[in-house]
């Protein structure tokens, strides 16, 4: 029976704290079969719109951007934590789940009016996301869509983005934090 992404993900239990259970995408992405469905299955609800850049969610976003950027054949841009850029930045803070956190984006990202398609490997409750959305839209471009690998639907992440405007979509679901 052909393996769906989901099974190629594993669930590593108390990590990084008890009570977690941690999905790893490593296991997905050092597959090399596992990889090119999962990154196809990305991209595949947004092959033929006109995107002008993928923008990816520090750090696994970046991975996933580069890739599926590659094949729209468009540009990539990341989102990074405070501090990892080398140029002038707009910033933009939000809430974790214990704690607080800034990511940034160089200010010339992004013109006006470009189109991006935002990347990450998975949806909680929505903050990076919600952040990551903020910022390219102070920058004046659109968001085409927002596609991430999991989403943990208990979280509220998806709704959170659903309400900002936005299209979502995961590729699969996981029960739990």
């Amino acid at each position: 029976m052909p393996k769906s992404v989901r099974d190629y993900i594993r669930t590593i239990v108390d990590f990084p704290h008890e009570g977690i259970m941690f999905r790893d995408v490593t296991t997905l992405f050092a597959d090399p079969r596992g990889f090119r469905m999962c990154v196809d299955q990305m991209l595949h609800p947004y092959a033929g719109l006109d995107i002008d850049k993928v923008v990816g969610l520090e750090a696994r976003g970046f991975i996933l951007g580069g890739a599926i950027a590659h094949q729209l054949g468009t540009g990539f841009v990341p989102i990074r934590k405070k501090g990892k850029l080398p140029g002038r930045v707009i910033s933009q803070d939000y809430r974790l789940e214990y704690g607080e956190a800034i990511v940034e984006i160089h200010d010339d990202a992004l013109k006006p009016g470009d189109r991006v398609l935002l990347v990450d490997d998975l949806l909680a409750t929505g903050g990076t996301a919600g952040a990551g959305i903020s910022l390219i839209e102070r920058l004046g471009a659109e968001i085409v869509g927002c596609a991430f690998i999991i989403d943990l639907p208990e979280l509220g992440g998806r709704k959170l983005l659903e309400t900002l405007g936005m299209e979502v979509h995961a590729l699969c679901e996981f029960d739990g934090a």
